[in-house]
């Protein structure tokens, strides 16, 4: 793969991780245009390596704040909350991942399509759908809010679907804001990151052996777009909804829709 190329994946990596709009959706489409890299989908899950970092970076201070509430302050529920939520997608994950990966759904241009404008119109009807009684943060979330909201992220491993997308939707249905929901989100998908980063580097790691300069380069930005993705998202959601985000994800199911028309790029 040309340094071009590993670049724009990298970046579109980090951009789309966090921001609700798919990273997965994006890296397939985008991955179809690029070609040339020898296992695509190994590739793209390697750049999770510089997104869960700028994760870890920029929560630095609230993750520590999370082990002073448990150790010090013998507070438990945040940590039971992210414990929860994280359980669905844990176990699915470890149940059907291989089955997930090798299916053809799993790179497929359609299946981004529709899951891109599904979730999109959901975004646009965000605020006009019933939510569960106002919540301030995470951690005032009972158990079964927090089941709700785990659950929602499975659905992400649909590609399209947005795992920061899924997941915000869900809080804010529990009750919580735009903001304080993004945060959760945020938050709960560290220990789920870290999860696949590590069954990275343990089941393929001659992969990244052989290609460590490439996906060097593509994780270094893809923590620079990160940071700055994480940063943008939550000061925008501290006075704005997903609205905006639910139009581009129509816009960009449309552009994909055009794209297999003309069979530019394959379904």
């Amino acid at each position: 793969m040309n340094i071009l190329s590993t670049v724009i994946l990298g970046v579109v990596q980090g951009l789309t991780e966090f921001i609700p709009v798919s990273s997965s959706g994006h890296l397939v489409v985008i991955e179809n245009l690029l070609k040339g890299v020898s296992d695509p989908h190994l590739f793209i899950q390697s750049l999770s390596l510089g997104t869960t970092l700028a994760l870890i970076i920029y929560f630095r201070k609230r993750i520590l704040t999370i082990f002073r509430q448990v150790f010090i302050n013998h507070d438990y529920r945040l940590l039971r909350n992210i414990v929860l939520t994280c359980i669905p997608v844990a176990t699915i994950g470890l149940l059907l991942a291989d089955l997930i990966e090798t299916s053809s759904f799993a790179s497929s241009s359609l299946v981004v399509a529709i899951a891109m404008a599904s979730v999109g119109s959901l975004m646009i009807f965000l605020d006009k759908l019933p939510r569960l009684s106002p919540l301030t943060d995470g951690s005032k979330l009972n158990p079964l809010r927090a089941i709700w909201i785990g659950l929602a992220q499975c659905v992400a491993l649909i590609p399209g679907v947005s795992r920061s997308g899924s997941t915000i939707i869900a809080a804010e249905l529990m009750g919580l804001k735009p903001k304080p929901a993004t945060e959760y989100s945020f938050i709960v998908s560290i220990p789920v990151m870290i999860g696949l980063t590590g069954k990275l580097l343990i089941s393929d790691l001659s992969f990244i052996a052989t290609n460590w300069s490439t996906i060097l380069v593509g994780n270094i930005f893809a923590f620079i777009a990160g940071l700055i993705a994480i940063r943008y998202l939550l000061n925008y959601l501290s006075s704005h909804n997903l609205v905006i985000f639910g139009y581009y994800r129509l816009a960009a199911a449309g552009l994909i829709i055009l794209l297999l028309t003309t069979n530019i790029i394959p379904k």
